[in-house]
Protein backbone atom coordinates (compact mmCIF):
# COMPACT_ATOMS: atom_id res chain seq x y z
CA UNK A 1 0.00 0.00 0.00
CA UNK A 2 0.98 3.63 -0.47
CA UNK A 3 1.07 6.05 2.45
CA UNK A 4 -2.17 7.61 1.25
CA UNK A 5 -3.86 4.21 1.20
CA UNK A 6 -2.60 3.50 4.71
CA UNK A 7 -3.94 6.85 5.93
CA UNK A 8 -7.29 6.18 4.28
CA UNK A 9 -7.39 2.80 6.03
CA UNK A 10 -6.80 4.38 9.45
CA UNK A 11 -9.23 7.23 8.88
CA UNK A 12 -11.96 4.77 7.96
CA UNK A 13 -11.15 2.67 11.02
CA UNK A 14 -11.36 5.69 13.34
CA UNK A 15 -14.69 6.80 11.89
CA UNK A 16 -16.15 3.35 12.42
CA UNK A 17 -14.79 3.27 15.98
CA UNK A 18 -16.46 6.58 16.85
CA UNK A 19 -19.70 5.32 15.29
CA UNK A 20 -19.45 2.18 17.45
CA UNK A 21 -19.53 4.26 20.63
CA UNK A 22 -16.02 5.54 21.24
CA UNK A 23 -15.54 9.20 22.23
CA UNK A 24 -12.10 9.35 20.59
CA UNK A 25 -9.58 7.04 18.97
CA UNK A 26 -6.19 6.86 17.33
CA UNK A 27 -4.62 4.20 15.14
CA UNK A 28 -1.11 3.28 14.06
CA UNK A 29 -0.08 1.09 11.15
CA UNK A 30 3.44 -0.33 10.85
CA UNK A 31 4.70 -2.16 7.79
CA UNK A 32 8.21 -3.45 7.28
CA UNK A 33 10.60 -5.63 5.33
CA UNK A 34 13.92 -6.98 6.59
CA UNK A 35 16.61 -9.33 5.38
CA UNK A 36 19.68 -10.68 7.18
CA UNK A 37 22.49 -13.02 6.22
CA UNK A 38 25.22 -14.55 8.36
CA UNK A 39 28.38 -16.42 7.40
CA UNK A 40 30.92 -18.44 9.34
CA UNK A 41 34.28 -19.68 8.12
CA UNK A 42 33.48 -18.43 4.66
CA UNK A 43 30.18 -20.25 4.29
CA UNK A 44 26.62 -18.94 4.50
CA UNK A 45 24.97 -20.18 7.69
CA UNK A 46 21.69 -18.31 7.80
CA UNK A 47 19.56 -16.27 5.43
CA UNK A 48 16.23 -14.79 6.48
CA UNK A 49 13.82 -12.40 4.87
CA UNK A 50 10.59 -11.23 6.46
CA UNK A 51 7.71 -8.96 5.56
CA UNK A 52 5.05 -7.95 8.02
CA UNK A 53 2.40 -5.44 8.91
CA UNK A 54 0.55 -4.68 12.12
CA UNK A 55 -2.21 -2.28 13.09
CA UNK A 56 -2.98 -0.89 16.53
CA UNK A 57 -6.20 0.85 17.60
CA UNK A 58 -6.57 2.87 20.81
CA UNK A 59 -10.14 3.48 21.95
CA UNK A 60 -11.31 6.12 24.46
CA UNK A 61 -14.64 6.16 26.25
CA UNK A 62 -14.57 9.02 28.73
CA UNK A 63 -11.49 8.45 30.90
CA UNK A 64 -11.27 4.80 29.98
CA UNK A 65 -8.94 3.53 27.26
CA UNK A 66 -8.04 0.23 25.66
CA UNK A 67 -5.60 -0.90 22.98
CA UNK A 68 -6.17 -3.71 20.49
CA UNK A 69 -4.02 -4.82 17.57
CA UNK A 70 -4.17 -7.08 14.54
CA UNK A 71 -2.07 -8.14 11.58
CA UNK A 72 -5.24 -8.86 9.59
CA UNK A 73 -6.62 -5.74 7.90
CA UNK A 74 -9.53 -7.34 6.08
CA UNK A 75 -12.91 -5.71 6.61
CA UNK A 76 -14.31 -8.43 8.87
CA UNK A 77 -11.14 -8.50 11.00
CA UNK A 78 -11.19 -4.73 11.49
CA UNK A 79 -14.88 -4.79 12.44
CA UNK A 80 -14.08 -7.41 15.06
CA UNK A 81 -11.11 -5.32 16.24
CA UNK A 82 -13.36 -2.30 16.78
CA UNK A 83 -15.89 -4.39 18.67
CA UNK A 84 -13.20 -5.77 20.99
CA UNK A 85 -11.66 -2.35 21.54
CA UNK A 86 -14.94 -0.69 22.50
CA UNK A 87 -15.90 -3.58 24.80
CA UNK A 88 -12.52 -3.45 26.54
CA UNK A 89 -12.62 0.32 26.98
CA UNK A 90 -16.05 -0.01 28.59
CA UNK A 91 -14.77 -2.52 31.13
CA UNK A 92 -11.42 -1.10 32.31
CA UNK A 93 -10.89 1.34 35.22
CA UNK A 94 -10.76 5.04 34.40
CA UNK A 95 -7.49 6.94 34.00
CA UNK A 96 -7.82 10.70 34.56
CA UNK A 97 -4.56 11.34 32.66
CA UNK A 98 -5.31 9.49 29.44
CA UNK A 99 -6.58 11.10 26.27
CA UNK A 100 -5.51 12.49 22.93
CA UNK A 101 -3.65 15.74 22.45
CA UNK A 102 -5.56 18.98 22.09
CA UNK A 103 -5.65 20.21 18.52
CA UNK A 104 -3.41 23.16 19.44
CA UNK A 105 -0.69 20.73 20.62
CA UNK A 106 -0.46 18.81 17.36
CA UNK A 107 2.44 18.97 14.93
CA UNK A 108 1.38 20.96 11.87
CA UNK A 109 2.86 22.09 8.56
CA UNK A 110 5.57 20.45 6.50
CA UNK A 111 7.75 18.09 8.50
CA UNK A 112 11.53 18.51 8.11
CA UNK A 113 13.36 16.13 5.80
CA UNK A 114 15.57 14.15 8.16
CA UNK A 115 16.85 11.73 5.48
CA UNK A 116 15.58 8.65 7.28
CA UNK A 117 14.85 6.48 4.25
CA UNK A 118 17.70 5.36 2.00
CA UNK A 119 16.44 5.58 -1.59
CA UNK A 120 18.71 2.71 -2.63
CA UNK A 121 16.99 -0.55 -3.50
CA UNK A 122 16.98 -3.56 -1.21
CA UNK A 123 20.41 -5.22 -1.53
CA UNK A 124 20.50 -8.66 -3.10
CA UNK A 125 21.79 -11.72 -1.28
CA UNK A 126 25.21 -11.55 -2.93
CA UNK A 127 25.74 -7.98 -1.75
CA UNK A 128 24.92 -8.89 1.84
CA UNK A 129 27.09 -11.99 1.65
CA UNK A 130 30.02 -10.00 0.30
CA UNK A 131 29.80 -7.55 3.23
CA UNK A 132 29.61 -10.33 5.83
CA UNK A 133 32.47 -12.31 4.29
CA UNK A 134 34.70 -9.28 3.91
CA UNK A 135 34.24 -8.41 7.59
CA UNK A 136 34.87 -11.96 8.76
CA UNK A 137 37.87 -12.49 6.47
CA UNK A 138 39.51 -9.28 7.69
CA UNK A 139 38.98 -10.27 11.32
CA UNK A 140 40.36 -13.78 10.76
CA UNK A 141 43.42 -12.33 9.06
CA UNK A 142 44.51 -10.61 12.28
CA UNK A 143 47.43 -12.49 13.84
CA UNK A 144 46.25 -14.29 16.97
CA UNK A 145 42.64 -14.77 15.88
CA UNK A 146 41.92 -18.51 15.99
CA UNK A 147 38.18 -18.91 15.50
CA UNK A 148 35.07 -17.02 14.58
CA UNK A 149 31.45 -16.77 15.54
CA UNK A 150 30.79 -15.32 12.11
CA UNK A 151 29.99 -12.16 10.25
CA UNK A 152 26.56 -10.84 9.33
CA UNK A 153 24.94 -8.16 7.21
CA UNK A 154 21.39 -6.87 7.31
CA UNK A 155 18.97 -4.41 5.73
CA UNK A 156 15.48 -3.24 6.57
CA UNK A 157 12.85 -0.68 5.65
CA UNK A 158 9.72 0.25 7.58
CA UNK A 159 6.79 2.63 7.26
CA UNK A 160 4.76 4.08 10.14
CA UNK A 161 1.43 5.85 9.70
CA UNK A 162 -0.46 7.52 12.57
CA UNK A 163 -3.95 9.04 12.57
CA UNK A 164 -6.17 10.33 15.37
CA UNK A 165 -9.73 11.56 15.77
CA UNK A 166 -8.28 14.92 16.90
CA UNK A 167 -7.25 15.54 13.29
CA UNK A 168 -3.60 14.46 13.28
CA UNK A 169 -2.27 12.68 10.19
CA UNK A 170 1.37 11.71 9.80
CA UNK A 171 3.60 9.16 8.16
CA UNK A 172 7.30 8.42 8.06
CA UNK A 173 9.52 5.78 6.49
CA UNK A 174 12.92 4.60 7.66
CA UNK A 175 15.69 2.27 6.57
CA UNK A 176 18.55 0.52 8.31
CA UNK A 177 21.69 -1.27 7.13
CA UNK A 178 24.09 -3.15 9.35
CA UNK A 179 27.28 -5.21 9.54
CA UNK A 180 28.68 -7.15 12.49
CA UNK A 181 31.42 -9.67 13.18
CA UNK A 182 32.58 -11.61 16.24
CA UNK A 183 35.84 -13.57 16.55
CA UNK A 184 37.95 -15.40 19.13
CA UNK A 185 41.65 -15.21 19.86
CA UNK A 186 43.92 -17.61 21.72
CA UNK A 187 43.75 -21.34 22.38
CA UNK A 188 42.16 -23.76 24.85
CA UNK A 189 41.16 -22.14 28.12
CA UNK A 190 43.06 -19.00 27.19
CA UNK A 191 40.57 -17.67 24.66
CA UNK A 192 38.96 -14.26 24.40
CA UNK A 193 36.20 -13.00 22.15
CA UNK A 194 35.37 -9.56 20.85
CA UNK A 195 33.27 -7.97 18.16
CA UNK A 196 32.49 -4.87 16.17
CA UNK A 197 29.38 -3.69 14.41
CA UNK A 198 27.83 -0.75 12.61
CA UNK A 199 24.25 0.31 11.94
CA UNK A 200 23.32 3.25 9.69
CA UNK A 201 20.27 4.71 8.00
CA UNK A 202 21.98 4.86 4.59
CA UNK A 203 24.02 1.89 3.39
CA UNK A 204 26.55 4.32 1.93
CA UNK A 205 27.37 5.49 5.48
CA UNK A 206 28.50 2.02 6.61
CA UNK A 207 32.21 1.71 7.35
CA UNK A 208 34.33 -0.59 5.24
CA UNK A 209 33.55 -4.21 6.25
CA UNK A 210 37.29 -4.91 6.18
CA UNK A 211 37.99 -2.02 8.56
CA UNK A 212 35.26 -3.22 10.90
CA UNK A 213 36.61 -6.77 10.80
CA UNK A 214 40.17 -5.67 11.57
CA UNK A 215 38.95 -3.72 14.58
CA UNK A 216 37.12 -6.79 15.91
CA UNK A 217 40.20 -8.96 15.45
CA UNK A 218 42.52 -6.44 17.09
CA UNK A 219 40.19 -6.10 20.06
CA UNK A 220 39.99 -9.85 20.60
CA UNK A 221 43.79 -10.27 20.49
CA UNK A 222 44.34 -7.32 22.83
CA UNK A 223 42.23 -9.05 25.49
CA UNK A 224 44.46 -12.16 25.69
CA UNK A 225 46.07 -13.10 29.02
CA UNK A 226 44.00 -10.83 31.27
CA UNK A 227 45.06 -10.26 34.84
CA UNK A 228 43.08 -9.72 38.01
CA UNK A 229 43.48 -6.62 40.14
CA UNK A 230 43.00 -5.89 43.82
CA UNK A 231 39.98 -4.11 45.20
CA UNK A 232 40.54 -0.36 45.52
CA UNK A 233 39.18 3.06 44.61
CA UNK A 234 40.63 4.51 41.40
CA UNK A 235 39.68 6.64 38.39
CA UNK A 236 37.60 4.65 35.91
CA UNK A 237 37.49 5.47 32.19
CA UNK A 238 34.64 4.26 29.97
CA UNK A 239 35.39 3.48 26.34
CA UNK A 240 32.81 4.94 23.88
CA UNK A 241 31.51 1.43 23.30
CA UNK A 242 30.17 1.41 26.88
CA UNK A 243 30.16 5.07 27.96
CA UNK A 244 26.70 5.53 26.46
CA UNK A 245 25.33 3.27 29.20
CA UNK A 246 25.98 5.98 31.79
CA UNK A 247 23.80 8.55 30.05
CA UNK A 248 21.35 5.78 29.25
CA UNK A 249 20.90 5.48 33.02
CA UNK A 250 20.27 9.23 33.14
CA UNK A 251 17.59 8.82 30.46
CA UNK A 252 15.88 6.16 32.56
CA UNK A 253 16.01 8.29 35.69
CA UNK A 254 14.41 11.36 34.04
CA UNK A 255 11.69 9.39 32.27
CA UNK A 256 8.40 11.10 33.04
CA UNK A 257 6.65 7.87 34.01
CA UNK A 258 9.25 7.19 36.73
CA UNK A 259 9.12 10.78 37.94
CA UNK A 260 5.31 10.70 38.13
CA UNK A 261 5.44 7.46 40.14
CA UNK A 262 8.15 8.83 42.41
CA UNK A 263 10.42 5.86 41.64
CA UNK A 264 13.50 7.75 40.40
CA UNK A 265 16.46 8.88 42.48
CA UNK A 266 16.31 12.15 40.49
CA UNK A 267 12.62 12.88 41.22
CA UNK A 268 13.49 16.04 43.19
CA UNK A 269 16.47 17.13 41.07
CA UNK A 270 14.96 19.47 38.46
CA UNK A 271 17.19 22.54 38.20
CA UNK A 272 19.90 20.83 40.22
CA UNK A 273 23.62 20.74 39.34
CA UNK A 274 24.10 17.04 38.54
CA UNK A 275 27.20 17.22 36.32
CA UNK A 276 30.23 19.54 36.08
CA UNK A 277 29.52 22.90 34.40
CA UNK A 278 31.18 21.90 31.11
CA UNK A 279 28.83 18.96 30.52
CA UNK A 280 25.94 19.25 28.05
CA UNK A 281 23.63 16.34 27.23
CA UNK A 282 21.33 16.68 24.23
CA UNK A 283 18.22 14.96 22.93
CA UNK A 284 17.96 15.68 19.20
CA UNK A 285 15.08 14.07 17.27
CA UNK A 286 15.97 16.16 14.20
CA UNK A 287 19.45 14.78 13.65
CA UNK A 288 19.79 14.09 9.92
CA UNK A 289 20.13 10.32 9.31
CA UNK A 290 19.89 9.75 13.07
CA UNK A 291 18.96 6.25 14.18
CA UNK A 292 16.08 7.57 16.33
CA UNK A 293 15.16 10.73 14.46
CA UNK A 294 11.51 11.67 13.99
CA UNK A 295 9.59 14.85 13.21
CA UNK A 296 6.57 13.93 15.36
CA UNK A 297 6.07 11.60 18.29
CA UNK A 298 3.61 8.73 18.78
CA UNK A 299 0.87 11.13 19.95
CA UNK A 300 1.20 13.53 17.02
CA UNK A 301 3.19 16.19 18.88
CA UNK A 302 6.04 18.03 17.22
CA UNK A 303 9.52 17.03 18.36
CA UNK A 304 12.38 19.45 19.03
CA UNK A 305 16.03 19.48 20.04
CA UNK A 306 16.55 19.99 23.78
CA UNK A 307 19.53 20.37 26.07
CA UNK A 308 18.50 17.96 28.81
CA UNK A 309 21.63 18.84 30.78
CA UNK A 310 23.04 22.33 30.22
CA UNK A 311 25.90 23.73 32.25
CA UNK A 312 25.66 20.51 34.23
CA UNK A 313 22.11 21.39 35.36
CA UNK A 314 19.04 19.22 34.73
CA UNK A 315 16.66 21.21 32.50
CA UNK A 316 13.74 18.90 31.63
CA UNK A 317 12.01 15.58 32.11
CA UNK A 318 11.25 13.27 29.18
CA UNK A 319 7.47 13.45 28.91
CA UNK A 320 4.53 11.93 27.08
CA UNK A 321 1.03 13.42 27.36
CA UNK A 322 -0.01 11.16 30.24
CA UNK A 323 3.14 11.68 32.32
CA UNK A 324 3.03 15.44 31.66
CA UNK A 325 -0.58 15.60 32.86
CA UNK A 326 0.30 13.68 36.00
CA UNK A 327 3.05 16.20 36.75
CA UNK A 328 1.09 19.27 35.71
CA UNK A 329 3.63 20.10 32.99
CA UNK A 330 3.64 20.57 29.23
CA UNK A 331 4.49 17.44 27.20
CA UNK A 332 7.89 17.38 25.51
CA UNK A 333 7.02 15.34 22.42
CA UNK A 334 8.77 12.17 23.57
CA UNK A 335 5.97 9.60 23.31
CA UNK A 336 6.78 6.31 21.59
CA UNK A 337 4.64 3.20 21.16
CA UNK A 338 4.13 -0.04 19.37
CA UNK A 339 0.88 -1.27 17.88
CA UNK A 340 -0.09 -3.09 21.08
CA UNK A 341 1.25 -0.72 23.74
CA UNK A 342 0.23 2.61 25.22
CA UNK A 343 2.40 5.64 24.45
CA UNK A 344 5.25 6.08 26.91
CA UNK A 345 8.11 8.60 27.09
CA UNK A 346 11.53 7.76 25.63
CA UNK A 347 14.54 9.68 24.38
CA UNK A 348 15.49 9.99 20.71
CA UNK A 349 19.07 10.70 19.59
CA UNK A 350 20.50 11.14 23.08
CA UNK A 351 24.15 12.14 23.46
CA UNK A 352 26.73 13.79 25.68
CA UNK A 353 28.61 16.49 23.80
CA UNK A 354 32.33 16.03 23.19
CA UNK A 355 34.84 17.58 25.54
CA UNK A 356 38.12 19.27 24.67
CA UNK A 357 40.71 16.66 25.70
CA UNK A 358 41.81 13.68 23.63
CA UNK A 359 41.34 10.25 25.22
CA UNK A 360 45.12 10.10 25.78
CA UNK A 361 45.02 13.45 27.59
CA UNK A 362 42.00 12.33 29.62
CA UNK A 363 43.95 9.40 31.08
CA UNK A 364 47.38 11.05 31.03
CA UNK A 365 47.48 11.90 34.76
CA UNK A 366 46.09 8.57 36.00
CA UNK A 367 48.72 6.69 38.01
CA UNK A 368 46.51 3.63 38.51
CA UNK A 369 43.08 3.21 36.97
CA UNK A 370 40.72 1.12 34.87
CA UNK A 371 39.64 1.47 31.24
CA UNK A 372 36.31 -0.33 30.81
CA UNK A 373 35.61 -1.75 27.35
CA UNK A 374 32.82 -4.20 28.12
CA UNK A 375 30.06 -4.33 30.74
CA UNK A 376 28.48 -7.45 32.18
CA UNK A 377 25.05 -7.69 33.74
CA UNK A 378 22.82 -4.88 34.94
CA UNK A 379 22.89 -3.74 38.53
CA UNK A 380 21.30 -0.28 38.67
CA UNK A 381 18.74 0.67 41.29
CA UNK A 382 16.78 3.59 39.85
CA UNK A 383 15.10 4.30 43.18
CA UNK A 384 18.39 4.93 45.03
CA UNK A 385 20.86 5.46 42.17
CA UNK A 386 23.12 2.66 43.43
CA UNK A 387 25.24 1.24 40.62
CA UNK A 388 27.15 -2.05 40.43
CA UNK A 389 28.16 -3.86 37.24
CA UNK A 390 30.67 -6.41 36.07
CA UNK A 391 33.39 -5.10 33.79
CA UNK A 392 36.40 -6.07 31.72
CA UNK A 393 38.98 -3.86 30.06
CA UNK A 394 42.53 -2.65 30.55
CA UNK A 395 44.60 -1.40 33.45
CA UNK A 396 46.03 2.11 33.24
CA UNK A 397 49.49 2.75 34.71
CA UNK A 398 51.20 6.13 34.69
CA UNK A 399 48.85 7.47 32.03
CA UNK A 400 49.28 4.53 29.65
CA UNK A 401 47.10 1.52 28.83
CA UNK A 402 49.15 -1.34 30.28
CA UNK A 403 47.50 -4.79 30.22
CA UNK A 404 44.06 -6.46 29.96
CA UNK A 405 42.07 -7.17 33.11
CA UNK A 406 38.92 -9.13 33.81
CA UNK A 407 36.57 -10.36 36.57
CA UNK A 408 36.05 -6.88 38.01
CA UNK A 409 33.02 -5.22 39.55
CA UNK A 410 32.70 -1.45 39.51
CA UNK A 411 30.35 0.32 41.92
CA UNK A 412 29.16 3.68 43.13
CA UNK A 413 26.10 5.91 43.17
CA UNK A 414 25.01 7.48 39.91
CA UNK A 415 24.71 10.94 41.45
CA UNK A 416 28.35 10.74 42.56
CA UNK A 417 29.41 9.35 39.19
CA UNK A 418 27.64 12.13 37.31
CA UNK A 419 29.23 14.78 39.54
CA UNK A 420 32.74 13.44 38.95
CA UNK A 421 32.48 12.96 35.17
CA UNK A 422 34.68 14.43 32.43
CA UNK A 423 34.52 13.87 28.67
CA UNK A 424 37.02 13.39 25.85
CA UNK A 425 36.68 14.75 22.31
CA UNK A 426 36.02 11.45 20.48
CA UNK A 427 32.22 11.49 20.21
CA UNK A 428 30.87 9.37 17.34
CA UNK A 429 27.23 8.75 16.46
CA UNK A 430 27.06 4.97 16.19
CA UNK A 431 23.92 4.21 18.19
CA UNK A 432 20.74 5.91 19.38
CA UNK A 433 22.49 6.89 22.65
CA UNK A 434 26.10 8.05 22.31
CA UNK A 435 28.91 9.46 24.42
CA UNK A 436 32.64 10.02 23.99
CA UNK A 437 35.25 8.45 26.24
CA UNK A 438 34.20 9.35 29.79
CA UNK A 439 36.22 9.48 32.99
CA UNK A 440 34.88 9.13 36.52
CA UNK A 441 37.33 10.56 39.05
CA UNK A 442 36.79 7.90 41.73
CA UNK A 443 34.96 4.56 41.67
CA UNK A 444 35.17 1.49 43.84
CA UNK A 445 36.37 -1.61 42.01
CA UNK A 446 36.20 -5.13 43.41
CA UNK A 447 38.74 -7.62 42.14
CA UNK A 448 40.89 -10.10 44.05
Amino acid sequence: MTDEQRLDLLEGLIKKTIKAGAHAADAIYVEGTSVSLSCRLGETEHLERSEGADLGLRVFIGQQQAIVSSSDISGDALDALIERGVAMANSVPGDPHCGLADEAQLAVGNFPDLELNDPADEPDTETLKARALEAEDAARAVSGVTNTEGGSASWGRSSVVLASSNGFRGQRAGSRSGISVCVLAGQGTNMERDYDYASTVFASDLPSPAELGRRAGDKAVARLNPRKVSSMKVPVVFDPRVSNSLIGHLAGAINGSSIARGTSFLKDSMGEQLFPENITIVDDPHRVRGLRSKAFDAEGLATSRRNVIEGGVLQTWILSLSSARQLGLAPTGHASRGTSSLPSPSVTNFYLQAGELSPAELIGDIKDGLLVTEMIGSGVNYVTGDYSRGATGFWIENGEISYPVSEITIAGNLKDLFAGLSAADDLEFRQGTNAPTLRIDVMAIAGL
